[in-house]
């Protein structure tokens, strides 16, 4: 299992230095740190070119100011351009240790320097003004490379908002932890590649990046109901349920079974189908999970198969057509439910530039798990917990393809999988299918191999 990163919103940032102040390191130790991975980062890309920093009166300014005053010393040429007088102790501090003064920000830009952004960082929550995004896009419009200090100017921290951030940076240096603002679209679109820089400090949290979970293989004693039964529940549209059943079968599940479907049989034939009949074919005590929705159409019968697979009380996966049929029901049983944007928008959810919280907040009406799906996919549980994995692959936006999700996402609640890890355990082998996939490929791709990791 890789190592899941902690994300922090900026107040949180806050709280974890005030935190680590009290427990002994100063803050001006973690400015200093900042500001000397600043530097070190600057100067490596840099490759004997000059370097430009633009300064901010905050403390974001403050880092700036640290890691003018490290390149000098060894041997860069650096200038500072200042918008404003620092306005805190900490960057007056740092202003002060730089000592060689500032130029305007209307001073014409250092041509084919590299440009480091130390205008606002975290925390910013009004849009740039004109003339500061006029004055940010001059410079980077010369400049050889382009890094951001934590967050580029003009992006809204909690929510990746575009504030009216002129530039994509070709690299972006968190510090301390991942801000939403790294992952969640379209702030991640303007990161360029993200490093972490973890100022020495010991972060927790409850939301992190998304991870796959250890997945054992089959023991020498294992067997088809041991490795997982799924009930793949059918409707109008059959061919979303067979995508979705053959993605559980590829990911492992032992046995999977197509209820409801009118389609012949075709491979892989280890796909056993049965006919609906009331519902009967899902009271099979060895099935483990039951994926409904998928193409399952919104009629009078598209509600008896829903409420027939809640009744089961068996883990269950919930997606398209059965998301806009829950109302406002709230699951007794692990259930893991699958929405796009609009699915999410049609189900209730709250319509804010944070997706983060609209996620939780969804979960906790539905008590369940929800994978809030797009670029950034947010997987939240009612209790608060977040996974994000971001970004997505563009090409994973074709027809079918959350069917396959829905259908991954049931097998890994067959084998035993708790529910917030079965979600992000989906989330990844979609992901590394599509990954190991041809470009332009369509959802029957992703099932035509092993989606084993």
């Amino acid at each position: 299992m890789n190592r899941p990163h902690p994300i922090l919103t900026a107040a949180a940032m806050r709280e974890a230095e005030q935190a680590a102040a009290l427990a002994g390191t100063p803050l001006d130790r973690l400015m200093d740190r900042a500001g000397h991975a600043l530097a070190r980062l600057a100067f490596r890309m840099a490759a004997g070119r000059p370097v430009h920093i633009l300064a901010g009166p905050g403390n974001n300014g403050g880092d700036g100011y640290v890691a003018a005053h490290y390149l000098a010393a060894m041997g860069a040429t650096v200038t500072v351009s200042g918008h404003a007088a620092p306005v805190t102790d900490l960057a007056r501090q740092a202003a002060a240790r730089w000592g060689r003064g500032t130029d305007s920000l209307d001073r014409a830009p250092v041509a084919t320097a590299v440009l480091v952004d130390c205008l606002f960082g975290t925390g910013l929550n009004r849009p740039l003004d004109q003339y500061l995004s006029g004055a940010l896009s001059r410079h980077a419009a010369s400049a050889a490379r382009i890094i951001a200090a934590d967050v580029p100017s003009g992006l809204a921290t909690d929510s990746g908002a575009d504030l009216g951030c002129p530039i994509h940076a070709d690299v972006t240096l968190a510090f301390g932890a991942l801000k939403p603002a790294h992952l969640l679209f379209p702030g991640a679109s303007r990161m360029g590649r993200v490093m972490l820089d973890d100022l020495g400090l010991t972060i927790t949290s409850h939301q992190t990046t998304a991870v796959m979970p250890f997945l054992p293989e089959p023991g020498f004693a294992s067997h088809k109901y041991a490795r997982g039964l799924v009930a793949v529940v059918a409707g109008k549209m059959a061919g979303a349920a067979e995508l979705a059943a053959r993605a559980a079968l590829r990911s492992g599940a032992g046995y999977v079974r197509l209820i409801g479907s009118a389609l012949p049989p075709s491979p892989p034939l280890a796909i056993v189908r049965q006919g609906w009949r009331d519902g009967a074919a899902i009271l099979d005590d060895r099935i483990g999970a039951i994926l409904v929705g998928c193409g399952l159409g919104q009629g009078e019968d598209a509600h008896a198969r829903l409420d027939a697979a809640r009744a089961t009380g068996k883990p269950l996966v919930v997606d398209a057509d059965a998301l806009g049929l829950l109302g406002e029901t709230r699951f007794d049983q692990p259930a893991i439910l699958t929405p796009h944007a609009g699915e999410f928008a049609r189900m209730g959810g709250a319509v804010v530039p944070d997706k983060i919280s609209a996620t939780v907040q969804l979960a906790d009406r539905y008590n369940a798990v929800l994978v809030h799906k797009g670029p950034d996919t947010v997987i939240a549980t009612p209790d608060g917990r977040v996974a994000i994995a971001s970004p997505g692959n563009s090409w994973l936006s074709t027809a079918g393809t959350g069917d396959v999700l829905a259908g991954i996402a049931a097998a890994m609640l067959a084998r035993g999988l708790p529910a917030f890890e079965a979600a992000q355990a989906a989330v990844m082998l979609q992901q590394r299918a599509a990954e190991r996939s041809e470009k332009g490929f369509v959802a029957d791709d992703l099932v035509k191999g092993s989606l084993w990791p």
